[in-house]
């Protein structure tokens, strides 16, 4: 007789989720403990988890693209949006702390900063955004820097993306010619349907992304107003310095040139 599902494993969810070994990673610096530092950890752990997984499906996305397998690219875009949505949710959480009782415990966070988030830069890297100035921040940081100089001389989302295009027959050579293309491709969706869907999610891709940085934007000046960062920046104004970022431009731009 079949022994009952799971009656001969001695696997359980919390030893396969690590659970015991997640619940001690949260660890307030604040003495006596600020009571909005826990949540401040969980959520920007959190964050670093959905980035991981995010990173999965950008790594798969770009496999897959490279390999012409359309369906599979664009289901992993979604997933990647999704994922996004709730990024930019996820930040109003934060906005439950009282500003008064994030200053008892901000201090001891000093030098780090959001910033040096190693994954947020790999996003930005595969996804694009290649710049060798951040990339030059990480260089006391081994593993960070030998992660992100990987992700930097890597063939991006974008490259995979035009080259994609490249071979349905567009010319890809310069931006103007990547601009032409994408009106192509928007003027006339049904007969370049699965180009249209998939440049339709990394616009979405990248507005989400613009999204969050801005949400995060407002988050920090309402729980700081213009405070310097705690790594030395200018707070809210380096952070505004972000909006203009776009992992793919041409796509944006062609909507200006798109006509009936």
């Amino acid at each position: 007789m079949a022994s009952e599902y799971g009656q001969d494993s001695l696997l359980s969810y919390n030893e396969y989720l690590k659970v015991p070994d997640l619940l001690k990673l949260q660890r307030p610096l604040s003495d006596p403990v600020s009571h909005d530092e826990l949540l401040f950890i969980i959520i920007h752990q959190t964050y670093e988890l959905w980035f991981k997984q995010i990173l999965h499906e950008l790594d798969a996305t770009i496999k897959w693209l490279d390999e012409g397998r359309m369906f599979r690219a664009n289901h992993a875009l979604r997933g990647v949006v999704s994922i996004e949505r709730i990024l930019v949710t996820q930040i109003h959480i934060l906005e439950s702390m009282a500003p008064i009782g994030f200053l008892e415990f901000r201090d001891k966070l000093n030098p780090a900063s959001g910033f040096q988030s190693m994954q947020f830069r790999e996003l930005e890297f595969a996804s694009g955004a290649k710049d060798e100035k951040i990339l030059a921040t990480f260089k006391q940081d081994e593993f960070a820097y030998e992660r992100l100089t990987r992700r930097f001389n890597e063939p991006s989302l974008a490259d995979s993306f035009w080259a994609l295009v490249a071979r349905g027959g567009f010319s890809v050579e310069t931006d103007e010619d990547r601009v032409a293309a994408t009106v192509e491709i928007l003027s006339h969706p049904e007969k370049h349907a699965e180009l249209y869907n998939m440049q339709d999610l990394l616009i979405e891709h990248d507005e989400q992304i613009i999204s969050w940085r801005y949400n995060h934007i407002l988050m920090v000046e309402r729980m700081l107003g213009m405070k310097r960062g705690t790594g030395g920046s200018d707070g809210v104004g380096y952070l505004m310095t972000t909006l203009s970022k776009k992992f793919f431009p041409e796509i944006w731009e062609a909507r200006t040139h798109l006509k009936i």
